[in-house]
C-alpha cells in the first residue's frame, strides 16, 4: 500500500492559529461564557479555603476555644454549597461547548469538501480526510472547552494564591514566586520539542488511518492476490512509526512533568525554613504558616496542570492546523461573485435564475494541461457540438479519452480559450447550474448505502414511482430488480457490494435518467454488463440520447457506430474526427484499433462455441 505524504505544519506555536478556531467558539459564547465565569468563581473559592483553616487555627485550635465557631461553619458551608453549584455549571456548559464546537467544526469541513473539485479527490487519500473531519476535530472540540478551561482555572488559582501569600507576607510570597520564572523557561524549552514530535504523531496517524481503509475496502482484492502478507509488512511499519513517535513525545512529558514538579517542591521548602523560622521567633502567626504550607502543596497542581495542558495546546495546534488548512483549501474551479450573486452557490441555489438549457457545446481555442503538468493534453482545440449530438471518444487506456468530458463538464477548466454552452461561456453560469443538467454513467460507478429505491431517487428526490418503474425499464433494469430479494426495497450494502458490477452500473444508469439531463456522459457504462444485457439496453440508449447532447468513451467500437461524430485519441491528442463509416474509409488509426477488435471479439466468439 502506497501513501502520498502529509502536509507538513512547522509553524511554532502561534496565537494566529488558535485564532482561527475563535468563529465557532462564538456560535456558542454563551455556554463559553458561563463555563468560564463559574470557572474563575470555583478557583476563587479553591483561594479562600486555606484562609478558613488560618482563621479556624488563630481562633479556635491555638486559643482552644470554639466561640463563633457556628457563624464559622454556616460561612464554610454555604462556600462549599455555591462551589458545587458552580461545578455542576461548569461542567454542564463545558460539555455543550466541546460537543457543539467538534460538531460545528466538523460541518464546516465537510461542507467545504463539498465545494471541493475532482482534482483535490484524486491526490488526496481518504484516509486524510477522515482524519481530520473525525479524530482532529474531536481533540480540538476537547481542547477548547476543557483544555482552555483548566489551564484558565489553573491561572486564575495561581494568581490568587500569589495575591494571598503577598497580603499574608510580602518577603516570603516574592521568595515563593522565584521558582516561576524557571519553570517558565523549563517550559519554553520542551515545547519547541514536543510540538514537533505530536506534529509527526498525527501525520502518522493519518496514514494509520488510510491503512485501515485501504485494508477494509480493499480486503477482496487482498485475498484474490494473495497480498495479506505484504499489506501486514507495511502495515507494520507504519505501527511502529507509530509506537516509536508516541514513545518519544511520553518521554519528553515523563520528563518536563517531573522537573515542574521538582521545581515545586522547592517552593515548600523554603516556606517550611524561612516561615518556621518566622513563627519561633514570633514575626508570624502559626495559622499564617499553615497557609503558605497548604499554598505551597496546592500549587503543585496547578502549576502541573498548566504544563500538561500547553503541552497539549502545543501537540492540539498541529489539529487546527489540519483541519483549518482543509477548510482553507480553495477549490481549483470556482464561480465568480457575480455569477453567485445571479445564480446561487451549491447549497443556496437561485433556481429561479436558471436559464433553461438546449445543449450547444462549443470548443474555442481551447487548449489545457493539469495543474501539475508541464505539457498540454490539448492545444488550440475547436469543436462544435450542436445540441442533440451524440459524440463517441475512443482510443487506448490511457490516451486521454476523458480529458475532453471533464472540461465539457467543467470537472477541469481550460487553461486558455473557452468553452460554451448555448453560446455563452460557461464559466459566466453557475458549476450547479451545468452538472444538474449533466448525467454522468461512470464505468465503475458508486452506490450509497441503502435501497435500490433510494439509489436511484438521489438523481431527482422528487421522482413518482412512476417514473422510477420508467426509468427501470428504459434501462431494461426490471428483470435485475425484479430477481432481487426485496425488488426496489433491496437493501444493496456499503457502496453497493451486495450487487455485481453489472448491476450496479444498470442502476447508477437508471439513477441518470431520472433526473432527465440534457447532456448525458457515459464512460464505458456497458463494459461490465454482459453481452446479451447490452445488446437489449443499446437501443434503449440511443432511444434515450435522442435530441440530447452525448458523450460516449468506448472501449467497444461496436457500441459506437451510431454516433453523430467520433473523436479518436491518442496520447492526449485528436488525430482523428468523423463518422463510423468515414473513418473506416480513411483506414487510418481507427480502422486498425476496429479491425484489431473485431478479430479479438471473433476469436472469443469462436472460442466460446
Amino acid at each position: 500500500m502506497a501513501y502520498l505524504e502529509e502536509e507538513e505544519y512547522k509553524k511554532p506555536f502561534s496565537l494566529k492559529v488558535w485564532a482561527k478556531i475563535i468563529p465557532f467558539v462564538q456560535l456558542y459564547k454563551k455556554n463559553f461564557i458561563s463555563a468560564v465565569g463559574f470557572l474563575i468563581l470555583i478557583s476563587v473559592i479553591d483561594v479562600t479555603y486555606p484562609l478558613f483553616q488560618r482563621y479556624a487555627i488563630n481562633n479556635f485550635i491555638i486559643p482552644a476555644s470554639v466561640s463563633g465557631i457556628g457563624r464559622f461553619t454556616f460561612l464554610y458551608s454555604c462556600v462549599l454549597l455555591l462551589q458545587v453549584i458552580a461545578v455542576i455549571v461548569f461542567i454542564q456548559n463545558s460539555m455543550i461547548v466541546e460537543l457543539n464546537v467538534a460538531k460545528a467544526i466538523r460541518k464546516a469541513a465537510f461542507v467545504h469538501l463539498q465545494k471541493l473539485s475532482f482534482s483535490y479527490y484524486n491526490t488526496t487519500p481518504v484516509g486524510y480526510m477522515m482524519a481530520r473531519v473525525m479524530s482532529d476535530t474531536g481533540r480540538i472540540g476537547q481542547m477548547v472547552s476543557w483544555g482552555m478551561t483548566d489551564i484558565l482555572w489553573a491561572v486564575v488559582y495561581v494568581l490568587g494564591v500569589f495575591i494571598a501569600m503577598l497580603f499574608l507576607n510580602f518577603r516570603l510570597a516574592l521568595l515563593v514566586m522565584c521558582v516561576i520564572p524557571i519553570i517558565a523557561l523549563i517550559t519554553m524549552y520542551f515545547q519547541k520539542k514536543i510540538l514537533n514530535v505530536n506534529r509527526k504523531i498525527r501525520k502518522i496517524n493519518s496514514r494509520l488511518t488510510g491503512a485501515f481503509n485501504e485494508g477494509i475496502t480493499g480486503a477482496s482484492t487482498s485475498k484474490t492476490l494473495v497480498i495479506e502478507d505484504k499489506n501486514l509488512k507495511d502495515f507494520s511499519v507504519i505501527t511502529d512509526n507509530f509506537y516509536n513517535s508516541s514513545i518519544r513525545a511520553t518521554v519528553l512529558n515523563a520528563v518536563f512533568i517531573p522537573i515542574v514538579l521538582c521545581f515545586s517542591t522547592l517552593a515548600v521548602c523554603i516556606v517550611l525554613v524561612r516561615g518556621g523560622y518566622l513563627v519561633i521567633n514570633d514575626a508570624m502567626e502559626f495559622g499564617t504558616l499553615s497557609v503558605f504550607i497548604t499554598y505551597g502543596i496546592s500549587i503543585f497542581e496547578p502549576i502541573q496542570q498548566i504544563a500538561r495542558v500547553f503541552a497539549d495546546f502545543v501537540s492540539t495546534q498541529a489539529n487546527i492546523e489540519r483541519v483549518t488548512g482543509l477548510i482553507e483549501t480553495q477549490p481549483d474551479i470556482t464561480d465568480t461573485p457575480e455569477v453567485i450573486e445571479t445564480y446561487g452557490d451549491s447549497f443556496n441555489p437561485k433556481r429561479e435564475n436558471w436559464e433553461a438549457i438546449k445543449g450547444d457545446i462549443e470548443f474555442r481555442n481551447v487548449s489545457f494541461k493539469y495543474p501539475d503538468g508541464d505539457e498540454y493534453i490539448l492545444k488550440d482545440f475547436n469543436l462544435t457540438i450542436p445540441a442533440g449530438t451524440t459524440v463517441a471518444i475512443v482510443g487506448e487506456t490511457g490516451a486521454g479519452k476523458s480529458t475532453l468530458v471533464n472540461l465539457a463538464c467543467r470537472f477541469f477548466e481550460p487553461t486558455e480559450g473557452h468553452i460554451l454552452i448555448d453560446g455563452k461561456d460557461y464559466k459566466e453560469r453557475s458549476q450547479l447550474w451545468l452538472h444538474t443538467n449533466i448525467g454522468y454513467v461512470l464505468q465503475s460507478p458508486h452506490l450509497f448505502s441503502g435501497t435500490v429505491r433510494e439509489n436511484i431517487k438521489y438523481g431527482r428526490a422528487s421522482a413518482s414511482e412512476e417514473e422510477i418503474e420508467a426509468a427501470i425499464k428504459a434501462v431494461s433494469a426490471q428483470s435485475v430488480i425484479d430477481g432481487m430479494e426485496n425488488g426496489l426495497d433491496t437493501n444493496i450494502g456499503e457502496g453497493g457490494d451486495r450487487l455485481s458490477t453489472g448491476e450496479k452500473q444498470l442502476i447508477s444508469f437508471a439513477r441518470a435518467i431520472i433526473a432527465d439531463p440534457r447532456i448525458f456522459v457515459l464512460d464505458e457504462a456497458t463494459s461490465s454488463i454482459d453481452t446479451q444485457t447490452e445488446q437489449l439496453i443499446q437501443d434503449a440508449i440511443m432511444h434515450i440520447l435522442k435530441n440530447r447532447t452525448s458523450f460516449l468513451i468506448a472501449h467497444r467500437l461496436s457500441t459506437i457506430k451510431k454516433a453523430d461524430i467520433i473523436l479518436v485519441v491518442k496520447n492526449g491528442n485528436i488525430i482523428e474526427r468523423g463518422t463510423h463509416k468515414e473513418l473506416l474509409k480513411q483506414k487510418g488509426y481507427y480502422h486498425s484499433l476496429y479491425q484489431k477488435q473485431f478479430e479479438e471479439e471473433t476469436g472469443a466468439s469462436v472460442l466460446n462455441n
